[in-house]
């Protein structure tokens, strides 16, 4: 169903965007990749995703706390690829702090990358889709989109937020061939995660496995981290024949932390 669609995930030159574009790509879709990092490593991974699964895949350097860009980015994959089918909002960025202490520029900065680039993304591509009368859009939110911890001021608000556009979108593209859903992510092994783990380990002089049990144990009951690959794997069913009729919806693949 979805070979040959155009695919544009924000933030998908590593982590949980990487896995969603790659996930993609293996049912066929052609991509837009969208993120920061070192040149060479972003053309390792948009020249891998078209070698490994016969699409093409497409780099557009946007700022994505920047509208201009953001519209540009989706000018960018209509004019390569003739269109955008599937709009996945994943870039992000994180900041902590208590809220008496909480820079204003990072407030700023949060908001705009977490939350209005999702809408400004959203906007652009509706009218695409709304011509072909056909589209997904995902949107990445978190478990703090649906709850919330101290110090994560700017990122609660803003998953909180994209959890609201998620719904508004849905119902005003219900009857036109789209569906807008999000995903609740709890803690997700990425090479930052690990990072953070590994670094916990040391501070404490602990071993890492203990560190790692620890930071998931604050949070979840189930101590197992999701995965881009299954946040990849979700995304793929949410752009499918069987979730055409959910939209609106916010599903949490967390390890059973909202359920506490």
């Amino acid at each position: 169903m979805l070979k040959g669609k155009t695919a544009v995930v924000t933030g998908s030159t590593s982590g949980i965007g990487q896995g969603i574009a790659d996930a993609l790509a293996a049912e066929g879709c052609n991509i837009v990749l969208n993120g920061f990092g070192e040149p060479a490593a972003i053309e390792r991974v948009r020249s891998g995703l078209a070698d490994k699964h016969g699409v093409r895949a497409h780099y557009v350097a946007a700022d994505m706390a920047k509208p201009v860009d953001i519209r540009a980015l989706i000018a960018a994959a209509k004019a390569e690829f003739g269109g955008v089918d599937i709009l996945v909002n994943n870039a992000g960025i994180q900041h902590v702090a208590k809220i008496v202490e909480f820079p204003e520029e990072r407030w700023d900065a949060v908001i705009a990358i977490n939350l209005s680039a999702a809408f400004h993304a959203t906007k652009a591509a509706l009218p695409l889709m709304i011509a072909m009368g056909w589209g997904r859009i995902v949107n990445i939110a978190s478990a703090h989109g649906l709850v919330a911890s101290g110090e994560k001021a700017a990122y609660v608000t803003a998953k909180h937020g994209i959890v609201g556009l998620t719904k508004v979108t849905a119902i005003e593209t219900a009857n036109q061939g789209i569906t807008c859903n999000a995903i609740c992510p709890g803690w997700v092994l990425t090479p930052l995660v690990a990072q953070q783990i590994e670094a916990r380990a040391t501070a404490q002089g602990i071993p890492v496995e203990k560190a790692r049990e620890d930071l998931l144990s604050e949070k979840q009951p189930m101590l197992e981290f999701t995965t881009p690959e299954k946040i990849g794997a979700l995304t793929v069913f949410l752009c499918g024949k069987a979730a055409s009729t959910m939209t609106g919806a916010a599903l949490s693949i967390d390890g059973g932390w909202v359920a506490q």
